[in-house]
């Protein structure tokens, strides 16, 4: 406990003013003794700081969306200290002026998504004459119940052209007006379709329009005044459940009275668009840069706004982190925002333009580069032993090529010859072309030899002699030239 005593004792901030630092005093020496029997250097009350400050993490303030009036105090605590000075600052620029009342609360009127963030304000004062200051940093979360309308109206008309469809749903927005003013409403045109009517197709069409109704509208909150939170979102629920109802009976009422809408213009004197049909969806879906992130405790269905990184699209209810490649600046995006000069982000979620970078190789990218070496090391003799297979099989055909042009000729020289020393053997005279058109079939000249010896056996066989066998010498002629040697020529004759 001593101990305990002596840390408290030194802190800087509880000394008073004892006069300078010849009165020591009881006071002082007792804080001596404490401050040596805990372990602690001991302080001096001439030792005193010029200033003090502290720095106080508060947490998580939601404030609904379209809130009337909000008021965020600077300190949790009231705080009784003399002329005290309040500062608030946001965590990035923003040209938006503060509220601050006397008080120091900061006040938000028509809460919007974008005015979620970080927020810190520093109270300033004197304490016994030294400066002091505290600061207090909030992080700031819009969010909305659920609840909505969907309306779908059918116009007939006797045009279906962009022009004048969107004269009439100016003219239509124009009406609708007032009674958004009325019900604290917004109604938000989402779609337009136009097409033939079955009726009548060749003369009437149909003009199909999307509404979208938001229940928060200015000061829709009007009654729900309580600062208990779990007090404030049951009054927020049923305000919705009451006012959801309220629109839909007053635009039935609307559409009633306004039947038939006339749009004007110069070739056309006058075009009306007839109200046949009006239908009503409810709905239960966030808002556009809304999601449903469970962070409000007591609303864990309720609608947060998307932080930087984050985005939801219309009739979405899922804050989803930014792809890669793209960025999200503010609170409550419903999309994000691609780098440019073809930058990309390293991981999802990026909320500065600083989380662009230049396209640098992968991982993978890098490993197969540095794979490539090895690769082709493994490929490159397989490519140089098809290319000697290739030269080799490319020469080996022309050297066959050649063989056959050549030694084709000096074949058929030599069975000329062998033909022609036959002929000498049988003593058969050489004939013309004449007497071997009449000597019948020539018998093959690529087989002298065995022909002739198919001769002999038969004339052995029968016992009388066969007519000799005479080669055609136009079958030998056109194959090639037989060579004839003078010294045979004449033993022929």
């Amino acid at each position: 406990h001593n101990a305990q005593w002596g840390r408290m004792l030194c802190a800087p901030c509880i000394w008073p003013d004892l006069g300078g630092p010849r009165v020591l005093g009881t006071v002082g020496i007792l804080t001596l003794v404490l401050c040596s029997c805990s372990g602690q250097a001991a302080s001096l009350p001439w030792d005193l700081p010029a200033s003090s400050s502290w720095e106080h993490q508060e947490g998580l303030v939601f404030i609904h969306m379209e809130s009337s009036l909000y008021s965020l105090p600077c300190s949790p605590v009231e705080m009784e200290v003399a002329d005290p000075t309040y500062h608030w600052v946001r965590d990035r620029a923003d040209t938006k002026l503060f509220a601050v009342t006397k008080e120091g609360h900061l006040l938000f009127q028509h809460f919007q998504a974008g005015d979620s963030g970080k927020y810190s304000c520093t109270i300033s004062y004197m304490k016994h004459g030294v400066p002091v200051s505290q600061t207090f940093h909030y992080s700031v979360f819009g969010y909305h119940v659920l609840g909505g309308l969907d309306i779908v109206l059918l116009f007939h008309s006797k045009l279906c052209e962009d022009e004048w469809t969107k004269r009439f749903l100016w003219s239509l927005q124009e009406k609708l007006r007032q009674l958004e003013i009325e019900q604290h409403c917004k109604l938000q045109l989402t779609a337009t379709f136009c097409f033939p009517s079955l009726s009548d197709p060749s003369e009437e069409f149909i003009v199909q329009v999307q509404l979208e109704v938001s229940l928060f509208g200015p000061h829709w909150d009007e009654h729900c005044n309580s600062r208990d939170m779990e007090t404030v979102t049951d009054c927020y629920h049923k305000t919705v459940r009451h006012n959801l109802g309220q629109v839909q009976l007053a635009l039935t009422r609307f559409f009633k009275e306004h039947k038939s809408f006339h749009v004007t213009g110069a070739d056309i004197p006058s075009i009306n668009f007839t109200n046949e049909f009006v239908g009503f969806l409810k709905t239960k879906q966030c808002s556009e840069g809304y999601g449903q992130t469970k962070q409000l405790q007591r609303c864990l269905n309720c609608c947060i706004v998307c932080q930087p990184g984050m985005f939801s699209p219309p009739k979405n209810s899922r804050c989803s982190p930014c792809p890669v490649g793209t960025y999200s600046l503010i609170y409550g995006a419903a999309f994000c925002t691609p780098c440019k000069d073809s930058m990309v982000t390293g991981v999802p979620g990026a909320s500065s333009t600083t989380d662009c970078v230049k396209k640098e190789r992968t991982k993978q990218d890098v490993s197969i580069v540095h794979r490539i070496p090895i690769l082709l090391l493994m490929i490159l003799p397989a490519l140089l032993a098809l290319n000697f297979l290739f030269i080799l099989s490319s020469c080996y055909w022309f050297y066959q090529e050649y063989q056959v042009s050549s030694p084709r000729a000096s074949k058929m020289t030599g069975s000329t010859t062998r033909m022609e020393k036959v002929t000498s053997f049988f003593r058969i005279p050489r004939q013309g072309p004449q007497a071997g058109a009449d000597a019948g079939p020539a018998s093959d000249t690529s087989h002298p030899d065995i022909s002739a010896s198919q001769g002999l056996d038969e004339e052995h066989i029968h016992g009388a002699p066969s007519p000799p066998v005479t080669p055609d010498p136009a079958t030998v002629t056109n194959m090639t030239a037989p060579v004839l040697i003078p010294e045979e020529k004449k033993d022929t004759f």
